[in-house]
């Protein structure tokens, strides 16, 4: 369901399977599983770049999953069961030591728009693609968890009403404008390709990687308190 190769310093991280790469259980394990790894054999310089193969970054939680529960209360288990399991995927990727950038290969939506925002970086390719938040178009209630990290990664409160409020449907350029993108690129390979460039920028800094990761968590305490994690007293020598 993902795959893990190193290059030099640079971790990647790629979503496999199907096209849609949606969250069901078993991705959502595999990638709880493949960010565990590089957590304990993080070095400095380490960084972390998640991609995916295809039209898509990700489409969300896998919801034909949920609903071959068969009943309504069923399904519903299931739904909650993913967004559970999630959540410990956020809370390692914000308390990864080390950089991390997404490198958006193509649509992201829902969940998958929560994964894309909880690395440091966000990278899209412009010619295909959009980011999506389709709970209020779908009728569902927003995790406490995705709404945290909405409220710290998208500082703008226009473009926080429109993607959360409106179901706006942005392009990677739009992305940019409303400061939830960093860059956009013409196709997936250069999308890729830069983000592979800033990887390697930021691998040659060599930092501290418990440093970094708790100045990461003290820049978005709101989503790091709903995820259970708490900044530790870090003394080095000057």
């Amino acid at each position: 369901m993902c795959s893990l190769e190193k290059r030099g310093n640079l971790w990647v991280l790629t979503l496999t399977g199907d096209n849609q790469h949606r969250l069901s259980p078993t991705l959502i394990d595999s990638l709880l599983s493949t960010l565990n790894q590089v957590a304990s054999q993080a070095t400095p310089g380490s960084v972390l770049l998640t991609t995916a193969n295809g039209r898509f970054f990700s489409n969300g939680f896998d919801l034909a999953y949920a609903r071959a529960a068969g009943s309504e209360s069923a399904a519903a288990d299931r739904l909650h069961f993913m967004v559970e399991s999630l959540k410990p995927v956020v809370a390692a990727l914000m308390s990864l030591h080390m950089p991390t950038i997404a490198a958006v290969n193509g649509h992201v939506a829902a969940a998958g728009f929560i994964l894309a925002i909880s690395h440091d970086y966000v990278l899209m390719r412009s010619d295909r693609g959009v980011l999506y938040m389709p709970e209020v178009d779908l009728g569902l209630p927003l995790p406490d968890y995705f709404a945290a990290a909405m409220r710290e990664k998208i500082r703008s409160p226009a473009a926080l009403r429109d993607v959360l409020l409106g179901g706006v449907k942005a392009k990677a350029a739009d992305g940019v404008k409303m400061g939830i993108v960093d860059s956009a690129h013409d196709s997936a390979e250069s999308t890729v390709e830069a983000a592979m460039r800033l990887g390697e920028q930021l691998a040659r800094r060599k930092w501290n990687g418990e440093v970094y990761a708790d100045i990461r968590k003290s820049l978005y305490p709101q989503l790091c308190g709903v995820l259970g994690l708490t900044q530790k007293v870090i003394i080095s020598k000057i």
